[in-house]
């Protein structure tokens, strides 16, 4: 979007990509459907921020709106639509859909994208930013000519070899504006593997603590492994600290062979790796979220009253997966074949808690590295939140989930980078070029 924005202004913009595609990330959004945005008014949007983090994203979400993100897109023919979540998918198309859409708007505007091509630290003098360093294009063969040699033959910037070692090296671009727009270190195999932390460091930027979010989560009970796959579906998974709640989100769960993911795990996993540091962390799952504990033990008496010979477990088929039945019975010391006429007083009430609150075990790990966003990055307050640019480095301009900004699941997390890109990328423009 940065890029974009940049090059329709009418700069001259090289996309510098480590890896052999644009989008990666984009790619595995919302399961590899790709959740474009979260509908509704940007201030509804905004509020599901942490308030620092809404305040610093609030000028460009104004700028960029989620109405503007979805034109950006269906104008170039994808179909849309709202679940009543609030949620924007494709209608029948995918992420891929997504992203050739990106790629052809970066084709119309004349950006050169370069694939292949991984930056090895950003040089700055006293003026700021002098230039980026490439890594040294291979040695050419008769059949391999990459965009690195065809960039660096072709381009209008000035680019040389410099052999020096350690900041120095591989291949210099002089530039005086760059737009640091390469994500956080979530899911590294994606590209994300945090290069932007030192670079921005090195530039005399301060790098807030990264933590897990939108990130499934390991458990150290190793018993729903065999549940790998089952869904919960409308759930409330809860983390608790101490007895005390850390958070809950309401959504389904996924039983994984590590632990659980899916919309509850990411929607409190930023919250359980910041207790995490302080402690234990259990969690446990309501399975039936809209009845109360009293409810539950009225309508479990009502259906014993009506099926007295029938087993425990018919009844647990109606709320849960068939495979996980037995599972909740152990959990509440009901044996499989037990009758209702046989249930005990104390044993009922046990399984009413158990699916009010069925405990799952200690958290094992937090998953940075399985998430699709993490929390952290380059502190707000050394940022323009109205310009994008640094406030340390005269040229330097930051985006996108670099910055100390993540929103919950839901779609929040791509508004914020195409809104923060799109202020970059016109900032960058209009310093460029008057």
């Amino acid at each position: 979007m940065a890029a974009y924005r940049a090059a329709e202004l009418g700069a001259s913009v090289v996309l510098l990509e480590k890896t052999e595609r644009v989008g990666t990330k984009i790619l595995i959004s919302g399961g590899g459907k790709c959740n474009i945005t979260h509908a509704g008014p940007i201030e509804d949007v905004l509020k599901e921020f942490r308030p620092n983090e809404a305040r610093f994203i609030r000028p460009a979400c104004y700028r960029w709106t989620n109405e503007q993100a979805v034109a950006f897109l269906t104008d170039r023919g994808l179909r849309v639509y709202t679940r009543d979540n609030g949620r924007v998918f494709p209608v029948d198309q995918t992420a891929k859909d997504v992203v050739h859409i990106l790629q052809s708007r970066l084709d119309e505007v004349g950006v050169e994208t370069r694939l292949n091509t991984p930056v090895i630290g950003i040089d700055r003098d006293e003026h700021g930013v002098c230039g980026i360093r490439i890594a040294p294009p291979p040695t050419p063969s008769p059949r391999h000519d990459s965009f690195a040699e065809r960039g660096l033959r072709n381009s209008p910037l000035h680019e040389s070899l410099d052999s020096r070692g350690g900041v120095g090296g591989g291949v210099l671009i002089e530039t005086r504006r760059v737009i640091l727009a390469v994500g956080g270190s979530s899911y590294p195999k994606s590209g994300t593997t945090g290069d932007g932390y030192p670079w921005a460091t090195s530039l005399g930027h301060t790098v807030v603590k990264v933590r897990a979010a939108l990130a499934p989560i390991a458990l150290t009970e190793t018993k729903w492994r065999p549940y790998s796959g089952v869904a919960l579906r409308d759930c409330i998974l809860k983390a608790r600290q101490n007895g005390k709640e850390v958070n809950r989100w309401r959504d389904d769960m996924l039983f994984t062979h590590f632990g659980v993911s899916g919309p509850t795990a990411l929607g409190i996993s930023r919250e359980v790796a910041e207790a995490f540091e302080n402690g234990p962390v259990t969690l446990e799952v309501d399975v039936s979220p809209d009845r109360t504990f009293e409810s539950l033990t009225a309508d479990l008496l009502t259906y014993a009253e009506k099926h007295p010979k029938r087993r425990v477990a018919t009844y647990l088929d109606g709320l849960l997966p068939s495979r996980l039945v037995e599972e909740m019975l152990a959990s509440a010391e009901i044996e499989t074949e037990t009758e209702f006429n046989k249930l005990s007083r104390t044993c009922r009430n046990k399984l009413v808690e158990c699916l009010k609150g069925w405990k799952l075990g200690l958290v094992k790990d937090p998953m940075l590295d399985k998430g699709e966003v993490v929390a952290g990055g380059i502190a707000l307050d050394e940022v323009d939140s109205q310009t994008m640019r640094s406030l340390k480095c005269p040229g330097l301009y930051l985006c996108g989930e670099a910055l100390d900004v993540a929103g919950p699941v839901g779609g929040y997390n791509l508004q914020a980078a195409f809104s923060t890109g799109y202020v970059a990328g016109e900032t960058a423009a209009g310093d460029l070029l008057g």
